[in-house]
């Protein structure tokens, strides 16, 4: 498995969209390693997948166990100087909203194997030994024509009092959706005509090993022109990375995260996906943990606005490391 050149994908996946060949894709957050394999492929490459009803892995009597987890976030001075110098640059007016993202040093007893059995989430992606992904986040779907995006920004502690109606009417939170639901809706206008959103903020339930989330998403739809097939690759070209973890305006707003965050990303808020010949589904690389040297590290972040309290988002931050496994 080697993997492709930036315009190497975008063509193979335009070949295999106009052939109807089922295909994966999983691709890097800067779009430096792509790689594209015929779906019958993953598995003999080492990758799982779990695609809500699409699968190459039967996960049957799984043992359940107790299992140990600890998080080691970095400090809260490191976190704010980060925010600080996002902050900086969205008075000056060169940003809107930034995703804001660092690496948390983890221990479990859990293999990364293990995770993926075991976690409960839609959108499960095992990359030999390398990164597990339980995403909740669909990036885009294909179907008869139709684009529809799921952007979802915006998350709290369920067991918060009135959980529900504090998200929903919490100022920044609803700025920030605003903001990542336009970006999305001109997103979309770039390949697809017709653009609306078809449902905005809704709620969905994401149970975790010590707690229950609460996370807001908004639908986003449009039409294809009617040879969309083999233009799959142009199409995802488009609209990658996704809005909702980086910001607006996406362009400015990628050179801010560059110099803000310690670490790159990687695989961690790319994308990867299924065409299975007809349809296309994708996801959004998040809930992410990855091996290096032995050592588990989860990477978290969220999307910071002028509204953002630097302990609030610090701790949102440390909210999502977790694995959906109880």
């Amino acid at each position: 498995m080697e993997n492709l050149k930036f315009q190497d994908y975008i063509e193979k996946m335009n070949h295999w969209g106009k052939q109807q060949k089922p295909f994966i894709f999983i691709l890097d957050f800067e779009l430096k390693h792509p790689i594209v394999l015929p779906l019958h492929e993953a598995a003999e490459n080492g990758i799982n997948f779990i695609f809500n009803n699409l699968k190459n892995l039967d996960i049957q009597n799984i043992k359940k166990r107790e299992f140990t987890f600890r998080k080691f976030p970095v400090c809260f001075p490191i976190y704010k100087k980060s925010f600080d110098l996002i902050l900086h640059e969205i008075k000056l007016g060169n940003s809107f909203l930034v995703n804001l993202t660092f690496p948390t040093s983890i221990e479990t007893d859990l293999s990364l194997e293990e995770i993926f059995q075991r976690s409960e989430a839609p959108y499960k992606l095992l990359f030999k030994d390398k990164f597990v992904v339980f995403s909740p986040e669909l990036f885009i779907k294909i179907s008869d024509g139709t684009i529809s995006s799921y952007p979802m920004k915006g998350t709290i502690d369920a067991s918060i009092p009135d959980a529900e109606t504090k998200i929903l009417n919490d100022l920044k939170e609803t700025a920030e959706h605003h903001t990542i639901v336009d970006l999305i809706r001109n997103d979309l206008s770039l390949v697809a005509t017709n653009v609306k959103v078809k449902k905005f903020r809704f709620l969905d339930k994401v149970k975790t090993q010590d707690k229950t989330l609460l996370q807001v998403s908004s639908e986003v739809t449009g039409q294809l022109p009617d040879d969309y097939l083999s233009h799959l690759g142009d199409i995802l070209s488009k609209l990658l990375p996704a809005g909702s973890i980086c910001g607006a305006p996406k362009k400015k707003t990628l050179e801010i995260i560059s110099k803000s965050e310690i670490y790159d990303r990687e695989y961690y808020t790319g994308v990867f996906g299924i065409f299975d010949g007809k349809d296309l589904q994708s996801a959004v690389m998040i809930r992410f943990i990855e091996k290096s040297d032995e050592k588990f590290i989860f990477k978290s972040g969220g999307g910071i606005t002028f509204l953002s309290d630097p302990e609030k988002e610090y701790q949102e931050l440390i909210d999502k490391v977790y694995v959906p496994i109880y």
